[in-house]
């Protein structure tokens, strides 16, 4: 105990959206540190990392077959405990200027419809990577701290995080969570549509990488003004085999992730109607929060607005809203025992 004490003393200590498409890493009194790909890439014979982050990202589809590329989270969660627990000790080492011997207390967002399974091999795979204490915070009660929204008053905050693997949708009322719903839908199905559309229309294949590249490019939710121009796609002709580039325009990305987006939407008005109604009364002044990186999809904050009537508010940096909200709690140490959720 006395020894974990003195390792604390020379620890900074730190919060982690741990995501599945990037994990982002607050350092405490330094802010945003790292923003990297939850990507790790191992060689397959005695399973040693080669690279983790945006180094590994950039191997994706081509590694030879003596290294494979893993994604370690899939849908918000865990789905390999090696990797994800190589990835936290890269993550750590770097937050600490490559020092192996500290040991700081962690925070880290998880998606609000993990199991207690889950939350466990979030917490063990932190402790192994070298933590002395860890808290998990569920994702949207830190995203919403990380917007600045008054989740500690008696009045209904409404957020919706679009992750790249989970959306989560929940209402917030006096420090703790009214009613939540999250989906396994975000950014990583949005590139699997496109993947299939480009295949089923143009018999195209695609990777990961350029369908994520064509979400960013072209993707929409709704028709806006600012209409993106068409980009060249280049991939694999399905029939010949032979190397191809075609134009793809926004009005077929929009069709392509037509579904996803529904299935958001679908969320959304189920916690609408599922809300206490004194609570969906200040949701109707105050609006919906988007946060995440799906956040960012054009148009989407103007369809929300238009298929529930609520006013949808788009903040600076929906992306990083996780983590500095769960870095926010490294100083406030009173609420963070209140909105921690428990493992045991």
């Amino acid at each position: 105990m006395f020894f974990q004490k003195v390792l604390g003393m020379f620890s900074n200590d730190l919060a982690i959206d741990l995501g599945t498409a990037n994990t982002l890493v607050y350092l405490k009194n330094r802010g945003i540190i790292c923003d990297e790909p939850s990507v790790v890439v191992l060689r397959s014979d005695n399973k040693r990392p080669v690279a983790v982050g945006m180094e590994a990202k950039l191997m994706l589809g081509k590694t030879p077959s003596n290294i494979v590329t893993i994604r370690p989270l899939k849908d918000g969660v865990i789905a390999d405990f090696d990797a994800t627990e190589e990835m936290l000790k890269y993550f750590i080492a770097k937050a600490h200027n490559r020092k192996s011997f500290v040991s700081p207390r962690v925070i880290i967002g998880v998606p609000s419809g993990i199991t207690q399974v889950e939350r466990r091999a979030v917490k063990d795979a932190a402790h192994s990577s070298g933590a002395r204490e860890v808290y998990l915070i569920e994702e949207p009660m830190a995203a919403a701290i990380g917007v600045g929204l008054p989740v500690g008053e008696p009045s209904g905050n409404m957020i919706v995080d679009i992750g790249g693997g989970t959306t989560d949708v929940a209402v917030i009322s006096l420090d703790g969570i009214v009613y939540s719903k999250a989906v396994r839908v975000g950014g990583d199905k949005m590139d699997e549509a496109i993947i299939a559309y480009m295949k089923r229309k143009y018999n195209l294949m695609i990777g990961e990488r350029t369908a994520e590249h064509i979400k960013v490019a072209v993707g929409s939710a709704y028709p806006t003004a600012d209409k993106a121009e068409p980009i060249e796609v280049k991939g694999r002709d399905l029939i010949s085999g032979i190397p191809k580039a075609i134009n793809i325009t926004e009005d077929e990305i929009r069709e392509a992730l037509q579904e996803s987006v529904g299935l958001i939407l679908d969320t959304i008005k189920v916690t609408l109607e599922n809300t206490p109604p004194e609570l969906a009364a200040d949701i109707v002044d105050r609006g919906i929060v988007l946060a995440g990186g799906g956040a960012l999809l054009r148009g989407l904050d103007i369809l929300i607005r238009e298929q529930t009537g609520v006013p949808v508010i788009l903040p600076d940096d929906p992306l990083t809203a996780v983590v500095r909200g769960c870095g926010m709690m490294l100083d406030k140490l009173d609420l963070l025992r209140k909105v921690a959720i428990a493992t045991n």
